[in-house]
């Protein structure tokens, strides 16, 4: 029985990887031991970045909703204690979203909250 070299299975594998290396700069994007290497890195730093962009929209909620809640003469943690307190469910997302483009909406939860905390 002949033996079966491996060379056609190789270049297959070399090719996805240098293909998902296209566009990288000198021999990250020719070389395959090199492009290995660095497409290795950027899916892991591609899976953290995932992470980290729910972090920072969650950080920019927090931060529009305490610059209105501010403005509407409460702080934010006392804000969000006054709504929990009302019972309200409204996530930090529709929170901002109604701080940026519904201020009438969002001055009578500042009041709702107010009113809860005193």
């Amino acid at each position: 029985m002949a033996r079966i070299k491996g060379g056609m299975n190789a270049k297959k594998k070399h090719n996805r990887v240098l293909k998902l290396a296209k566009g990288y700069r000198g021999a990250r994007s020719k070389q395959y031991r090199i492009a290995k290497q660095s497409v290795m890195r950027a899916l892991a730093s591609s899976y953290a970045g995932r992470k980290e962009r729910k972090r920072q929209f969650r950080q920019l909620w927090i931060a529009r909703i305490n610059a209105a809640a501010r403005m509407n003469g409460i702080s934010y943690s006392q804000f969000m204690h006054g709504l929990k307190l009302a019972n309200v469910d409204i996530n930090r997302k529709m929170l901002a979203e109604m701080a940026v483009n519904d201020a009438e909406g969002f001055a009578t939860l500042a009041e709702l909250a107010k009113s809860k905390i005193a």
